[in-house]
């Protein structure tokens, strides 16, 4: 029989039967654990029934892609969600969120929560930067305003809410599904950050043929093999720029001829994007330098 993982808790991976029905909580072969493999919330699998109607996963299809943290697997789509308000969005984070994306070889829509609590210099600000790259949503988690446009442009997908502890994913998931019952935290007025709310990652189905991959507030967004020499093409915006540069192999930091550089002084590339990539850079050179020092 076939199926996908919808979640994973207490070692059990509850898996959703391709033609329909109960899902069914499975443990995986011995034999993954050998090969060094791990089943993650998204692979399609193949799997058998007991007589104690649990189950055990016998194969893992082959992945279109995935992630090291949170676990997940074959995701056409990652919404990045951040919020003008409690905590306020951090450029930086939503850069490396998608950086991710684009490494994991998956698309990016940005959701910017807590809308009607922007600045119409908020909401330009983000438009100037993202807008002609990458589509961007203004939705209010509380009254669903935005959301019926986002819902219309997942169909037929799977997509995974990713973003900070308190900037909604719950909530807008609790509006994509009524019914989810996603639990809602509270933002610590200390520290203006939201508290961990979701402990394990779950796929909901929101529409038919349509998932939606709910996961614990993280800051980062591993994929596999990211490395230096690969950044700049995780900035869609630079490479236009970058095979202009008089060297082929620019990194687009102190070298002579770098038209990213230029472009990002006469204002065609958003000067926080290049910050962001420059930052990541240097950990990026600085990690790499540790490994073979």
């Amino acid at each position: 029989m076939e199926g996908k993982i919808i979640r994973g808790v207490g070692g059990f991976f509850f898996i959703r039967p391709i033609d329909g029905g109960e899902e069914v909580p499975c443990r995986a072969r011995g034999i993954f654990k050998k090969q060094g493999i791990t089943p993650m919330v998204g692979d399609w699998v193949e799997w058998s029934l007991l007589e104690d109607r649990t189950g055990v996963v016998e194969k893992i299809k082959p992945r279109s892609n995935w992630f090291i943290r949170p676990p997940i697997a074959n995701v056409d789509t990652l919404l990045v969600v951040m919020s003008f308000h409690k905590p306020r969005y951090n450029l930086l984070i939503l850069d490396r969120l998608l950086v991710m994306a684009e490494k994991g070889d998956a698309g990016a829509k940005i959701l910017m929560n807590k809308v009607d609590l922007a600045t119409q210099e908020d909401i330009d600000s983000i438009r100037a930067i993202y807008e002609n790259t990458y589509p961007c949503f203004l939705v209010n988690g509380l009254t669903g305003e935005g959301l019926e446009e986002i819902k219309a442009s997942l169909k037929g997908s799977s997509a995974a809410l990713v973003g900070p502890s308190g900037v909604g994913k719950s909530t807008l998931l609790n509006d994509l599904l009524p019914g989810a019952s996603a639990s809602v935290g509270e933002i610590s007025t200390k520290t203006e950050r939201g508290k961990h709310t979701t402990r394990h990652v779950e796929i909901f189905s929101i529409q038919e043929d349509t998932d939606l991959f709910d996961t614990p507030g993280f800051t980062s967004f591993d994929t596999v093999g990211e490395e230096s020499r690969e950044l700049a093409s995780c900035y869609p915006e630079m490479i236009k720029w970058s095979s202009q540069c008089r060297f082929h192999n620019c990194q687009h930091l102190n070298e002579p001829g770098c038209k990213v550089r230029e472009a990002m002084e006469e204002g065609w590339l958003p000067r926080s994007r290049y910050e962001s990539y420059r930052q990541q850079m240097d950990e990026l050179m600085t990690k790499e330098r540790n490994k073979y020092s």
